[in-house]
């Protein structure tokens, strides 16, 4: 058979579906960050951009940070401008439910498409260095005695260091309405507000504070998991006899109206990917647990959350 009618004869098959297309057809990714830069959502996305690459998964990966309103901001972006496109994915996780809960947005994320959940992250609770507090079992003496003069510092409204301070409360006999819980926008700047002392106590997951906790600049004093983690030598909640434990998910989402078939696509990648030594270096580094679940699952599962932190942010005072 002549070259070109060779080359004519597989570009038809191709055409016609009967050639399997190559597992990675030189996408160039673009990952949209509904977070500013230096939190748990700008950490994930980059550590899973960086792994996308270094797997050979695509040829490049954008990034674009977009902050604000507990991600609502960033969703809005991804809603309106990124439909039907098959290399767009955004990183999200309960923190968007918690901020979409709190804020009565008219926002749908299940307009998007499921494609993963990734990890799941615990938080920790510290003090600033030079706290007059020492253990949890002080703060919450302190809680029980004027809740207002605790300020806990940590992500957005409704952001799962909230939930959990608001947990705290109600375990340990206090309304949790009455917290005095201060939001900032990123965790740089609730990190800046803990090293300045500005708050009681702060909270975020473990991988946001690492550097501080190890210098010594923050002096943790409970993690939100049901067992002690692995490399943190710190206490958990229920150890301390506060029956409280929430761990803090990430995943992605693909655009709206993307094909069954592009969606598969997006789902193998981060999959593959996930099983990457360049992945496997990221959960270890940040403390992160594993946590993958995909397709139709992770759907209901995000459907069974949004409920769930809704029931519990209602019996807070979150959601008036």
């Amino acid at each position: 058979m002549r070259r070109d009618t060779f080359l004519k004869s597989l570009a038809a098959l191709a055409a016609a579906g009967a050639l399997p297309l190559p597992a990675m057809a030189a996408p160039n990714l673009k990952l949209l960050i509904p977070a500013n830069p230096g939190g748990g959502w700008d950490t994930t996305g980059r550590a899973l951009g960086r792994a996308i690459l270094d797997s050979k998964q695509a040829d490049t990966v954008t990034y674009d940070n977009k902050g604000g309103a507990a991600g609502a901001l960033g969703l809005a972006q991804f809603l309106s401008g990124s439909k039907g496109d098959p290399n767009s994915l955004m990183v999200m996780g309960a923190v968007m439910l918690g901020g979409l809960i709190t804020s009565k947005s008219p926002l749908n994320l299940m307009q998007c498409t499921p494609i993963a959940r990734l990890t799941t992250e615990y938080n920790v609770f510290v003090l600033p260095s030079n706290s007059p507090f020492k253990t949890m079992a002080d703060v919450v003496a302190q809680l029980k005695k004027d809740p207002g003069s605790v300020k806990w510092g940590g992500g957005s409204r409704g952001s799962t260091e909230h939930i959990a301070a608001a947990m705290i409360a109600q375990k340990v006999g206090v309304d949790p309405s009455k917290i005095n819980y201060v939001a900032f926008r990123g965790g740089g700047e609730a990190t800046a507000a803990i090293l300045g002392g500005n708050v009681t106590v702060g909270g975020s997951g473990y991988s946001e504070f690492a550097e501080y906790i190890q210098t010594g600049k923050m002096k943790p004093i409970a993690v939100t998991s049901a067992q002690r983690l692995s490399s943190v030598n710190v206490p958990t909640l229920k150890e301390q006899g506060i029956d409280v434990e929430l761990g803090n998910w990430r995943g992605v989402f693909a655009a709206p109206g993307i094909t069954p078939a592009q969606r598969k696509t997006l789902t193998d990648l981060v999959v593959a990917t996930t099983k990457s030594a360049s992945w496997a270096e990221s959960l270890k580094k940040n403390d992160w647990t594993s946590a993958v679940l995909t397709g139709d699952t992770f759907g209901k599962f995000v459907d069974d959350d949004f409920a769930s932190l809704r029931a519990v942010m209602a019996k807070s005072g979150m959601t008036t």
